[in-house]
């Protein structure tokens, strides 16, 4: 089994969603990441997505937004996130990493080199924002050839007939983004959650990990009695912004505490 495979099966056999966590490379600068990393696997999180900071991410609220630019104003660059990448892979061998972003840093020196370095660095699955399935082409063949996991993301508009073109070629888990807009800034209705995730089910064996707008753990939980995963990330971009440096135990706190969520009990169906 992958090591994405394998982080799903092991919440399930606990009974629990998995839990999916983002921060941006980079922020609050190169060599501050990769402590922040650590707070997470410390904390629980099962999988965690590393954002590639790009100039225009046009999916991104102004949490992350903020995130792309200190990171970038700190000097970070895509060979910078594949270091940090291959650094997280040689202290945490079994917490899979996945690199979220856009298609311009991913393709400009072209698809083949791009997975290359994925695999090198241990990356175990890409989420390219701006890259339809339709044009599978511009980076999935590459990806797949190198054992390299892609991500696709299914929104409220992906209808019956579109939603096997967008399962093609998918692999890892299927990121179901909750509402129609960017991060951070809204939850979508528990209710419409419900009936995406039982529609994206009966469709495809992929794992479902729901994300956008989660920022609680009562928010959390609620999403993990019906999804396989529950993506957070705004939230805890926001605490890295707000405490720099001094970030990591913050966010190890916080994810903590969803964490948490999921497991207890109290909060069961």
């Amino acid at each position: 089994m992958s090591r994405l495979s394998s982080a799903f099966a092991r919440a399930a056999d606990e009974g629990r969603a998995a839990l999916v966590t983002f921060v941006t490379g980079g922020d609050p600068t190169p060599a501050d990441t990769g402590a922040v990393l650590d707070a997470l696997v410390e904390a629980g999180a099962d999988v965690i997505e590393l954002g590639m900071p790009f100039t225009d991410p046009m999916a991104d609220g102004p949490a992350i937004q903020q995130a792309n630019l200190r990171a970038l104003a700190a000097g970070i660059t895509t060979a910078g996130i594949f270091a940090i990448a291959a650094a997280f892979r040689a202290r945490h061998p079994e917490t899979p990493l996945v690199l979220m972003g856009y298609a311009n840093p991913m393709t400009i020196r072209g698809a083949d080199w791009f997975a290359d370095a994925c695999a090198r660095a241990g990356v175990d699955g890409v989420i390219c924002v701006d890259i339809p399935p339709e044009e599978d082409e511009a980076l999935g063949p590459a990806l797949r050839a190198a054992g390299v996991s892609l991500i696709r993301l299914a929104t409220p508009t992906t209808d019956a007939a579109r939603l096997p073109t967008v399962l093609e070629g998918a692999s890892g888990f299927l990121y179901y983004v909750s509402v129609a807009g960017i991060t951070g800034l809204q939850q979508a209705a528990q209710g419409s959650i419900e009936s995406a995730v039982a529609r994206l089910k009966a469709a495809t064996d992929l794992p479902i990990a729901v994300g956008f707008g989660v920022r609680t753990p009562e928010q959390a939980a609620a999403i993990g009695r019906v999804a396989n995963g529950v993506v957070v990330g705004s939230a805890i971009v926001d605490l890295v912004g707000e405490h720099g440096a001094n970030a990591a135990g913050p966010v190890r706190d916080y994810v903590r505490s969803l964490r948490a969520a999921l497991t207890s009990k109290e909060h069961a169906a």
